[in-house]
């Protein structure tokens, strides 16, 4: 009987724990363990001492020169001392694996375990811990660019608009929203005049899912799938759009979010237009990941919903009105 295509599969644990264990000489006290399926699939494998992440790149999602640009640039953080998750090398002295899926070629990395736990209600000390660190990778990366995805207003709003309007009407409400700030926010990019060195390399995804806490402020910061060319304030934006929604207390979100800009601010300056740009760059990465789960349809369709649309907007709402009336 010939075997049926397939969109995604989920490797096995136990055949690739023993791949991993070949390919970079662990014992054999190591065991594989699936952590999460996503836009790619995360494994643990560790022993009794040592713990690492594998990453399993979902098929046609990231071409191995993206991976090679993504890895290359941790390696430069990690040169430069800085605490992010960092590719493993093999036995052979290669980082990126190829596994022959059913659906295709699969490439895989061996990360650096992040020590620590995810919190989601982040003491103040902890906030300005992470500023600091985001403000130490942006020195490390202004001014420099990858051979990656170029950020820029187009690709948030009008693209991610246009992937959801094939499950979505026009004339939903929501839509029309997106819409509407989809020709505002850059003409508010627009106004405001930007020094070269406010470019860079971002990671465009930090937030607490996606850092790891220990003893309160040593952070490690992983998951850098996502970085590309931008502005570097798309980071401290979205941060702080990510803690808005955390703290249902706003005025104990205003407090957290001066000590992440105020650990940001204590190793990098942020010019009056940058800060003034921070609903802007929020809003626009929120649409953004809004399109992906458009454009990656195939696991996120359990909750891609029209329902759902409503919530999301109404948060990308909630927090341009919120900066609005503050201002």
């Amino acid at each position: 009987m010939t075997t049926f295509p397939v969109l995604a599969s989920t490797l096995s644990e136990k055949e690739l724990g023993l791949f991993i264990t070949e390919k970079y000489q662990l014992n054999e006290n190591f065991i594989c363990k699936l952590f999460r399926t996503g836009l790619n699939h995360t494994y643990f494998i560790s022993d009794n001492e040592t713990k690492f992440v594998i990453r399993v790149y979902c098929y046609k999602w990231r071409t191995k020169k993206e991976i090679e640009q993504e890895l290359e640039l941790l390696i430069l953080l990690k040169n430069n001392s800085l605490s992010v998750s960092h590719p493993i090398v093999d036995k052979n002295g290669n980082f990126i694996q190829e596994i022959n899926a059913p659906e295709g070629i699969r490439y895989v990395v061996l990360f650096s375990y992040a020590k620590g736990e995810k919190i989601r209600f982040m003491s103040n000390e902890t906030c300005y811990s992470i500023g600091s660190l985001m403000a130490k990778i942006h020195n490390i990366t202004e001014n420099k660019k990858i051979n990656r995805v170029n950020y820029d207003f187009e690709m948030f709003l009008n693209s991610s608009y246009n992937y959801l309007k094939t499950f979505f009407t026009e004339d939903l409400d929501e839509m029309k929203f997106l819409k509407e700030i989809g020709s505002k926010i850059p003409k508010r990019i627009k106004e405001c005049s930007f020094l070269e060195n406010q470019n860079g390399i971002v990671h465009l995804d930090i937030w607490y899912d996606n850092l790891s806490v220990n003893n309160e402020n040593e952070i490690t910061i992983f998951d850098f799938d996502n970085c590309g060319n931008g502005l570097l304030i798309l980071d401290v934006g979205y941060f702080c759009k990510q803690l808005f929604f955390i703290e249902s207390d706003k005025n104990e979100y205003e407090v957290k979010a001066k000590s992440f800009l105020n650990g940001y601010q204590k190793i990098r300056h942020l010019s009056e237009n940058e800060i003034k740009l921070i609903p802007e760059a929020g809003a626009s990465i929120f649409l953004f990941y809004l399109g992906v789960q458009a454009q990656r349809f195939d696991w996120s369709n359990i909750f891609l919903t029209e329902n759902y649309l409503k919530m999301f907007v109404g948060r990308i709402r909630n927090w341009l009105e919120y900066y609005e009336t503050k201002n």
